[in-house]
């Protein structure tokens, strides 16, 4: 990898991201605020062994402990009692989530089966973007031995832009791979 993102922000996005949409002062410039990665176990998460599975695979995928979501009421049709796990959740910021960004560019998002890139459809109207991975297996920290159910993941990257256009602009040139509809 050539050059960390932190330092190809403060290079070549800032300027780029002036040129295309002419701000006339530095701090409109949108930036990267958190990525933040969830799991949701459901009625599973009240197994002991499966939350401590993705628990520890969590701990591998982003160097941190993440926290336990738990369920604020019962909801007896869903079978839900209160303040029951029903799943995982971790924020990243700073070196930990341009150290994640970058391995998810590199690493991950290559080896999915058939990637054509990430949908645009991921987008919120103030440049948020949210998708999905079906399965925990790209990631190259996880031994394939240690997995005994496919579980997905859903992965949050919150910015300061203001538009769709901006979010767009700004996560593509930081290399994430999207789509061009």
């Amino acid at each position: 990898m050539t050059q960390s993102l932190k330092v190809k922000y403060k290079n070549e996005i800032i300027t780029d991201l002036i040129k295309e949409f002419d701000y006339k002062n530095i701090h409109q410039v949108p930036k990267l605020v958190k990525i933040q990665i969830n799991r949701c176990l459901g009625i599973n998460a009240s197994n002991n062994s499966t939350l401590q599975q993705s628990i520890q695979e969590f701990r591998l995928i982003t160097g941190q402990q993440p926290v336990i979501t738990k369920s604020k009421k019962a909801i007896a049709s869903f079978k839900i009692k209160e303040n029951q796990p029903l799943g995982i959740t971790v924020t990243l910021r700073n070196e930990y989530m341009f150290s994640f960004l970058e391995r998810l560019i590199h690493l991950v998002l290559p080896r999915i089966r058939d990637f054509n890139g990430l949908s645009l459809n991921g987008f919120d109207k103030n440049g948020n973007y949210n998708f999905g991975l079906k399965t925990q297996l790209v990631f190259p920290e996880i031994p394939y031995e240690t997995v005994d159910q496919l579980r997905g993941l859903n992965i949050t990257i919150v910015t300061t832009a203001k538009t769709k256009k901006e979010g767009i602009s700004l996560l593509k040139n930081y290399g994430l791979p999207l789509k061009t509809n």
